[in-house]
C-alpha cells in the first residue's frame, strides 16, 4: 500500500528533532524562551489539558441551551414555523464569526481568540435571556447569533491542539480535543430542565434558564483558557519556526501581513492538499447536518416516539465524538487521505441505510451512527491534513476560513433539507446528500500519491 502520510510543511519534523536535541534557542520571544527538549512535552500536556477542560465546559453550556432553543423561539415567536430559526441563527453566527476570531488568533494567539469567543458567547446568552424577558424575537435571534461564538471556540480548539503537536501525532492531538466534547454533549441536555427551573421563579420562560446557565459556563471556560493556556501554543509554534529558519537562513515564517486572511487564501490556492482538506471538512459536515436535522421528522412520521428519537440521536452523537481518538490514530497511522476516503465511504453507507429505512427504526439508528462516524473521520483527518498542508504563518487564517466554509455550507444544507423532504421525501434527501460526496471523493483520490515504477 502506498504510504500517503504526507506532511506539507516538511520542516516540522526537522524542527521537532532540533528542539528535542538542542532545546529552543534564545529568540527573545516570551512564549518560547523557556522551552527546552523536556519542557516542550510538558507544555504539550498542559495545552491538551486546558483545551480538553474548556471543551467539556463549552460543550456542556452549548448542549444545555440548544436543547431548548427551538422551544424558546416558539414561545417568543408564537409559532412553530419560526422555532427552527433560533438554531439557524446560531449556525449563521458561527459562520460569520469564524473569520474575525481567526484574524484575532492570527494576530494575538489562541488564548486571546478562544477566551474572547467564549466571552462573546456569554454575552449572547445574556441577550437571549433579556429577549425572553422582553418577548422580543429579533433580539432573540441576535443573541443566538452571538451564542454561536461558543461553536467557534469549540471548533478552533482542535487546531490549537495541533499547533505544538508532533507532525506524526497531529491527528491524535486533534481527536483528543474533539473527543472531550462528548462529555458536555451527552450531559448537557439532561441539565436543561434543572437549569430552567430556577429562572421560572423570576417570571421568565423556563426555556431561557439554560442560556443563563450557559453564560456562566462559558465565562468559566474563558477563565480556564486565559489562566491555563500558557504559553500560547500558536505563538510558541511560530517562535520555534522562526528560530529554526534563523539557523538555516530561510525566511518563510511570515510577518504580520503574511498572517492575514488574504495570505491564508493564497496558501489554500497554492496547495492541492489544502483544497482536499477543505472539501473533506465542509462536505462531511454538510452531509451530516443535512441528514441529521430531518431524521427526527422522518422517524416521527414512521411512528417513532420521543424516547426512540432521542436514542437514535444519542447513538449519532456517540458516533460523532466517542470514536474520534480511533480516527486520529488511524489518520496518523495509515494517512490522512486514507481516512478521508474511509469517512466518505461511511457517509455513503449511512445515507443508503437511512434513506431506505422507512419504518425500520433499527436501520435508521445504524445509519445515523455511521453518519456520525463518517463525520468524525472527515473532520479529524481533514483538519490534520489542512494543518499539514499550509505553512505555519498562514495556518490560523486558513483554519478560520475552513470553519467559515464548513458552517456556511452546513447552514445552507440544513435550511434546504426541509424543503427537499417536503417536496421529494427523506429518501431523496439522502440521495442528494450522497451526491455531495462524489466531488470530495474525486479530489481525495486525485491527491493520493502514485507508486513510482521501480528502476
Amino acid at each position: 500500500m502506498t504510504d500517503i502520510r504526507e506532511t506539507a510543511d516538511g520542516a516540522d519534523e526537522a524542527e521537532e528533532a532540533e528542539v528535542t536535541a538542542a532545546g529552543a534557542p534564545a529568540t527573545g520571544h516570551a512564549e518560547a524562551g523557556l522551552l527546552d527538549g523536556t519542557d516542550l512535552e510538558a507544555v504539550r500536556r498542559r495545552v491538551r489539558t486546558a483545551l480538553a477542560v474548556s471543551q467539556i465546559l463549552g460543550g456542556l453550556g452549548n448542549a444545555t441551551a440548544v436543547a431548548l432553543a427551538a422551544v424558546l423561539a416558539e414561545q417568543i415567536g408564537g409559532s412553530e414555523a419560526v422555532a427552527g430559526l433560533a438554531s439557524t441563527s446560531s449556525v449563521i453566527g458561527t459562520a460569520l464569526l469564524s473569520l474575525p476570531f481567526a484574524a484575532l488568533m492570527a494576530r494575538r494567539g489562541r488564548r486571546s481568540g478562544l477566551a474572547t469567543a467564549y466571552a462573546v458567547a456569554a454575552a449572547g446568552g445574556v441577550t437571549v435571556v433579556v429577549a425572553a424577558a422582553l418577548r422580543s424575537f429579533p433580539l432573540l435571534l441576535v443573541g443566538m447569533a452571538a451564542f454561536g461564538a461558543s461553536n467557534v471556540a469549540n471548533l478552533q480548539a482542535r487546531f490549537a491542539a495541533a499547533d505544538l503537536a508532533q507532525p506524526q501525532h497531529r491527528a491524535r492531538a486533534i481527536s483528543t480535543v474533539v473527543w472531550a466534547t462528548t462529555v458536555g454533549a451527552v450531559v448537557g441536555p439532561n441539565i436543561a430542565a434543572p437549569a430552567g427551573a430556577g429562572i421560572a421563579a423570576l417570571g421568565l420562560p423556563q426555556a431561557a434558564g439554560p442560556f443563563l446557565w450557559g453564560t456562566g459556563v462559558f465565562l468559566v471556560a474563558a477563565a480556564v483558557l486565559h489562566l491555563m493556556l500558557r504559553p500560547d501554543p500558536l505563538l510558541t509554534a511560530r517562535a520555534l519556526t522562526r528560530a529554526r529558519e534563523e539557523r538555516h537562513g530561510s525566511g518563510t515564517g511570515g510577518n504580520g501581513d503574511e498572517r492575514s486572511l488574504r495570505a491564508g487564501l493564497a496558501a489554500v490556492r497554492g496547495s492541492s492538499r489544502a483544497r482536499v482538506a477543505l472539501a473533506a471538512i465542509a462536505g462531511s459536515h454538510t452531509v451530516m447536518v443535512s441528514v441529521m436535522v430531518m431524521t427526527p421528522v422522518d422517524l416521527r412520521g414512521h411512528g417513532a416516539g420521543v424516547d426512540l428519537i432521542g436514542l437514535v440521536i444519542s447513538g449519532h452523537i456517540a458516533g460523532m465524538y466517542a470514536f474520534s481518538p480511533v480516527m486520529g490514530w488511524l489518520a496518523d497511522r495509515v494517512g490522512r487521505l486514507s481516512v478521508i476516503l474511509m469517512g466518505i465511504a461511511l457517509l455513503a453507507c449511512a445515507t443508503a441505510l437511512a434513506g431506505t429505512a422507512g419504518a425500520g427504526h433499527a436501520q435508521s439508528a445504524a445509519g445515523l451512527f455511521l453518519l456520525g462516524l463518517g463525520w468524525s473521520a472527515g473532520l479529524v483527518s481533514g483538519s490534520a491534513l489542512l494543518t499539514d498542508a499550509v505553512p505555519q504563518h498562514a495556518r490560523a487564517a486558513v483554519q478560520g476560513f475552513s470553519d467559515t466554509i464548513m458552517n456556511a455550507s452546513a447552514g445552507v444544507g440544513g435550511a434546504l433539507s426541509g424543503l427537499v423532504v417536503a417536496q421529494a421525501g427523506y429518501g431523496w434527501l439522502n440521495v442528494m446528500a450522497a451526491a455531495l460526496l462524489v466531488p470530495v471523493a474525486a479530489l481525495a483520490l486525485a491527491a493520493v500519491p502514485r507508486r513510482q515504477p521501480e528502476g
